[in-house]
């Protein structure tokens, strides 16, 4: 994998998207500093210049039908996982692709396809690991560093090393199914939240607010909720339900 290391940039996803037509794959791009990081929702990514593990991965797999796309944000979501437990810090992944430490947000995931007809032109990884921010000063409401979990600093060349070896693992792994569908077995293991357990959802649509378990993730995507006043079985694409803390 390629590196790309740029000092500032708005985002490295507009980077990458700028830029596609000439980029190699897979090519990693780091920026020092970002000042439009984007992170799901629309919203913005907090980093502290230098601090931090902020990059987009361009690869292009167009082995993956553009209907499983959800493999490569599962095989992604894991890839960020390994990296962590390199260093001692065990995670979840929050559906669709948060990385979580118990109930601290500690990597966000953004990824973005380009389709042509059924499969995948390339896609756009932009992901950003706290690593050794101590503060954070946005309204964010839980985030956390591997900073303050280790007590002291990781030099973020490291972890960008180690990600970079996850990721290419994780390229490998999308060949064919048999691949896609271990990912997913794995991708089930280490959800967070996965436990069997009731816990507090909301529906966007309606604003109910309701306890359910986690049944499972369909292998395209949607989330599947056992309620657990009447055990009726619903399913949630990306942004129509909420995790409530």
């Amino acid at each position: 994998m390629r590196l790309i290391e740029l000092e500032t940039v708005d985002s490295t996803n507009n980077y990458a998207k700028e830029h596609a037509a000439g980029l190699d794959s897979p090519v990693m791009i780091v920026a020092r500093e970002q000042t439009a990081g984007r992170g799901q929702r629309g919203n913005s990514w907090e980093s502290e210049p230098g601090a931090n593990l902020t990059f987009s991965a361009f690869v292009r797999l167009p082995q993956i039908p553009a209907r499983r796309q959800f493999a490569l944000s599962e095989g992604v979501a894991l890839a960020v996982a390994d990296t962590l437990a390199a260093f001692g810090i065990e995670v979840k992944v929050k559906w669709p692709n948060d990385i979580y430490v118990g109930d601290r947000k500690i990597c966000g995931i953004l990824i973005e396809h380009a389709i042509m007809g059924a499969g995948l032109t390339h896609s756009i990884i932009g992901a950003g690991i706290n690593v050794n921010q101590r503060r954070f000063l946005s309204p964010a409401p839980n985030p956390v560093s591997m900073w303050q979990l280790l007590g002291r600093e990781t030099p973020v060349e490291a972890v960008r090393e180690e990600m970079m070896r996850r990721l290419e693992d994780c390229f490998g792994r999308m060949d064919d199914e048999e691949g896609r569908m271990a990912v997913h077995a794995e991708f089930l293991r280490r959800l967070w939240r996965g436990d069997g357990k009731a816990y507090p959802f909301r529906d966007t649509a309606t604003g109910e607010v309701f306890d359910a378990r986690i049944e499972g993730i369909d292998p395209d995507g949607p989330l599947l909720l056992r309620l657990l006043a009447d055990a009726t079985l619903r399913t949630y694409l990306f942004k129509q339900v909420e995790f409530l803390l």
